[in-house]
């Protein structure tokens, strides 16, 4: 019996799993410090995420009660929100604190903010506060939890395009009965993950710093996140990057399909770059033929691996998924290509747990349990399970690798047994200029969404990446000029401004 493929389809727009960006600068040790009332010392937060606390900083967490629902405020019911500050003890000159979001939805604000003290700019570092703070239902934020790690496995396991409709209606029935588990655990409640209530949130973290306006950074879903904040609470911004645009106007089906054709045109990209550097993927073929020949003998003689597992189509599927979201991963992917060609899978797997946020023990976070509840409680029209079915047919023809698996994803929503409740879409009447950065060859959030973006909140202006890879900030000497000068100095960039690849 084949698994459900829709819940991780659904969660394409997650970041993945962040990787551990270049340091750029020594930083004078720590010192000792005592933490303002309400805070606590968290430096085990970042040393557990990066093996030791980087030396320079100071690492506090607090936390934020909010109310469940913005819409009932009054009515004593709470959600704790995890909030953390990474503040460099080389700091002057400071503006304030910069409270950033790496996307998902589902993915840890906190572990970036952790993350973000070796990738940053030190520029950036000695003028702001790093804030991350995971949103409702997210990790240490009230976490919703309610899908099992032997369902994940069979999730990502199994087929992503299920063809027959016996193989369709197994899929639909365990996706239905996933979602009715969350239900049955959360209730009401279940509901309540919707963006504009995490955006809403924000405010309440940003009054509870005690700073002036926000300062915002963004990634991926941290744009429509930020959008929404900027439509709320347009007057109370500094500065607004969002990196890795999402349209919010577009609805879910429009956005599936979006990605579908921003995967093909990645592996594409991938394809060309792999036919040009033997070296660096050794495999024996077109990529696009080796792919597709690997996930169609797995469906009958999958590779073993060393932990139990076999390397079956959905395995190898978002293995690919992983390495298209940044260049970098490029080379393991042609690698374990190779490797499966040789008969060996550790490889791939590495890529797609990476993806799946799945441990060694075969444990996962809550990141699709999180990614579900808030794309479900966000999208007030999902598509119907015939539209799904009809989809399915036309974007395998449209998108050969990536359409069929995107358009299953949409059942997830489909039957998701929780109320909606839409965001807003419309200007930002009253903020000041907001930076959208967009990067031609991202896979996710395809760069055609970045005007759109732009154009929706009327103060949008657009930085472009002639790059690959999910998000730009802060990958090129050019992309970190026009950004850190925009946060700092709110100097925005001249009107079409394009950064080379490197």
């Amino acid at each position: 019996m084949r698994a459900v493929v829709a819940l991780a389809a659904s969660a394409l727009t997650t970041t993945g799993c962040i990787l551990p960006l270049p340091d750029f600068g020594r930083r004078p040790e720590s010192a000792a410090v005592s933490p303002e009332p309400g805070w606590r010392l968290c430096p085990e937060i970042a040393a557990d995420l990066l093996g030791k606390a980087p030396s320079g900083y100071t690492f506090e967490c607090k936390i934020v009660k909010v109310p469940q629902n913005w819409h009932k405020p009054d009515d004593g019911q709470t959600f704790d929100i995890e909030v953390m500050r990474a503040r460099a003890t080389d700091q002057r000159d400071r503006i304030g604190a910069l409270m950033v979001n790496p996307g998902g939805p589902g993915a840890s604000g906190v572990d970036l903010a952790a993350y973000l003290t070796l990738g940053l700019p030190a520029e950036i570092t000695r003028r702001f506060d790093i804030v991350g703070f995971d949103p409702r239902g997210v990790g240490r934020s009230t976490p919703v939890d309610c899908y099992t790690d032997a369902d994940l496995d069979a999730t990502f396991a199994s087929q992503p395009d299920p063809v027959t409709q016996e193989e369709f209606d197994e899929v639909l029935a365990l996706t239905k009965k996933m979602a009715d588990g969350c239900k049955a655990k959360y209730g009401d409640r279940l509901g309540l993950f919707a963006t504009e209530q995490a955006a809403r949130d924000m405010e309440a973290i940003r009054l509870s710093l005690g700073e002036g306006k926000m300062n915002y950074l963004g990634y991926s879903y941290g744009t429509l996140l930020g959008a929404v904040y900027a439509q709320l609470y347009p007057k109370e911004i500094r500065a607004m990057v969002l990196d890795g645009a999402v349209d919010p106007l577009q609805s879910s089906t429009q956005s599936s399909e979006s990605q579908a054709m921003g995967f093909e045109r990645a592996f594409d990209n991938f394809s060309a770059w792999c036919a040009k550097n033997k070296t660096q993927c050794p495999i024996d073929g077109d990529a696009r033929a080796v792919v597709e020949k690997l996930m169609q003998e797995a469906d009958t003689n999958p590779v073993g691996n060393p932990d139990g597992r076999k390397a079956t189509a959905g395995w190898i599927f978002w293995g690919v998924v992983s390495s298209l979201y940044t260049q970098a991963r490029w080379p393991d992917l042609g690698q374990a290509l190779a490797d499966l060609q040789d008969g060996k899978s550790e490889a791939i797997f590495a890529l797609a747990d990476s993806y799946a946020d799945r441990d060694a023990n075969g444990q996962y976070t809550n990141l699709f349990d999180a990614n579900a509840a808030v794309n479900c409680a966000d999208d007030g029209k999902p598509a119907s399970v015939e539209d799904i079915r009809r989809l399915q047919s036309e974007w395998r023809v449209k998108y050969p690798l990536f359409g069929a698996p995107l358009a299953v994803g949409m059942l997830t929503c489909s039957v998701w047994p929780a109320q909606r409740d839409p965001y807003p879409t419309g200007k930002a009447e009253g903020a000041p200029p907001i930076l959208v950065v967009g990067t031609k060859g991202d896979p996710a959030t395809p760069y055609e969404q970045t005007q759109k973006l732009a154009d929706m909140l009327g103060v949008g202006v657009v930085l472009t990446w002639d790059g690959e890879g999910h998000t730009a900030y802060p990958e090129t000497r050019c992309i970190n000029k026009h950004v850190n000068d925009f946060l700092i100095n709110l100097v925005v960039p001249p009107p079409g401004t394009v950064c080379p690849a490197q």
